[in-house]
């Protein structure tokens, strides 16, 4: 019966929150409190101690990754300190160097200069594009320093199990950026999964709408769009979601099939009228939802690709008609696909499928969660647990807790301040991101771009 009225001590919230086993106390739970959702609080492990210095860090790539993790260095000074960056666009480096106070002998334009001299920092930050991870990663090893590594870790399995083996050569800690780990939202959902209140994990459905402008700015026009430039778009955009998979479940993947395609963004649907750039007297760029006049300059989104210092009229449609970003959306080289679905069979025959879909409003992974005795059904924002047996509910609202204020649901900061005290401790332990725990997502990844392409069931097995 629902107890809406109920007066909630700091015990009650902690049951609420699920740090008390959750199996026994769900029938006393209530729907929902007046507020609409219970918090989340995350408790602070008990390992955690504070820095006797602050961590130092070098940041090679200062785009928009690179700038997120090193603020972090300003709202906690005393845990992370920011020394040196390399970065090749002269106005980012400079700005960035102005905004961290580093010293001109620790400006550099590429990674590769930065590794020219001996360690001078605890770790680095390895925010640069996909391709470029392998060697800063490679070189950081040897040099001796910590890695805090953006997904996805490198462009092959054998890339990516060389910076594995290297780690282990040097006895260095990899934190790879699986920022959802961080968040309070999924770890909600991984203490839900893992404490009983479903009875056995039967299966999962996961869905990533990644929004049709951002598809278009990111994975058609941008960064991401090409497969052999970065990576395939399960890897490139869905390594998150496909690692949350294996994380919740916290079992094997044994096999796995996908099936996908590039359905819009390519020359022959291109409209009658249509020219290379929206910048060049396009026909139908008043009625093109992806115009890179309406998205960029009046709209003003997604400028910070365009490598522009400011975002005055004339630099943004000077960028529209000489970069990447003011081609038309059917005249890209891209070739990364627009919608995929992935089909696994995890250990003890759990199934999960997850789909990656471009054509949609909105953003925002979405979660279904089926039990042996309840199920569970998740937003980033919301989850909702219903326990069959009681025909009761209980929901969490994320956004209640303190710990979302940064990107990612509070998944960036989240693992900034685990990797400060990773490192820090050198206790690898403390993070849930290792290489070690991010290879078998990545191993699936791999799997299912190679499903997708022989359109055959494949085996997954680490080894």
């Amino acid at each position: 019966m629902p107890m809406k009225n109920r007066s909630w001590k700091r015990r009650d919230v902690l049951k609420a929150g699920g740090f008390i086993a959750l199996a026994a106390p769900l029938a006393g739970l209530p729907f929902k409190n007046k507020d609409g959702g219970l918090p989340i609080s995350l408790p602070q492990d008990a390992r955690f101690k504070k820095p006797a210095r602050p961590v130092t860090a070098v940041v090679l790539g200062a785009g928009s990754r690179g700038n997120v993790y090193a603020s972090y260095s300003q709202k906690y000074p005393d845990e992370l300190k920011i020394v040196g960056v390399a970065e090749p666009i002269e106005y980012r480096r400079k700005k960035f160097s102005a905004l961290y106070q580093i010293p001109p002998k620790y400006q550099w334009v590429t990674w590769e200069h930065a590794l020219e001299i001996p360690k001078f920092a605890d770790a680095l930050i390895i925010t640069t594009p996909d391709n470029l991870h392998y060697g800063p990663a490679m070189g950081g090893l040897g040099l001796g320093y910590d890695l805090l590594l953006e997904k996805v870790i490198a462009q092959t399995w054998d890339q990516c199990s060389d910076i594995l083996k290297a780690a282990k050569k040097n006895n260095r800690i990899v934190a790879v950026c699986h920022v959802l780990r961080y968040t309070p939202y999924f770890r909600k959902l991984k203490e839900v999964m893992d404490s009983g209140a479903l009875g056995d994990i039967v299966s999962l459905q996961h869905f990533e709408p990644v929004e049709h402008i951002h598809m278009s700015h990111s994975f058609v026009r941008g960064n991401w769009r090409n497969s052999k430039e970065s990576n395939p778009m399960i890897l490139s955009k869905s390594c998150h979601d496909l690692d949350i998979l294996r994380w919740t479940i916290g079992k094997p993947c044994r096999r796995i099939s996908s099936f996908g395609s590039l359905t819009l963004f390519k020359a022959e649907n291109a409209p009658s009228g249509a020219t290379r750039r929206c910048t060049d007297g396009c026909k139908v760029e008043a009625d093109c939802p992806f115009s890179a006049l309406k998205i960029y300059l009046r709209r003003k989104e997604w400028l910070g690709h365009l490598l522009i210092e400011d975002q005055k009229d004339e630099s943004i449609l000077k960028a529209l008609k000489e970069g990447p970003y003011g081609r038309c959306v059917y005249h890209c080289d891209n070739d990364v696909v627009d919608h995929q679905v992935v089909n696994m069979e995890f250990e003890d025959e759990i199934t999960a499928g997850f789909s990656m879909e471009a054509f949609t409003s909105y953003a925002g992974r979405r979660t279904r969660v089926m039990g042996t005795k309840g199920d569970a059904v998740g937003d980033m924002t919301t989850l909702a647990l219903y326990d069959f047996k009681a025909r009761t509910q209980v929901v969490w609202d994320a956004s209640k807790a303190p710990e979302s204020l940064s990107g990612h649901g509070g998944g960036d900061f989240g693992l900034a301040h685990d990797f400060v005290q990773a490192v820090s401790q050198q206790d690898a332990s403390l993070l849930t991101s290792t290489i070690e725990a991010s290879m078998e997502s990545h191993l699936m990844g791999f799997k299912a771009e190679e499903s997708r392409l022989s359109g055959k069931t494949v085996d997954v097995r680490m080894g």
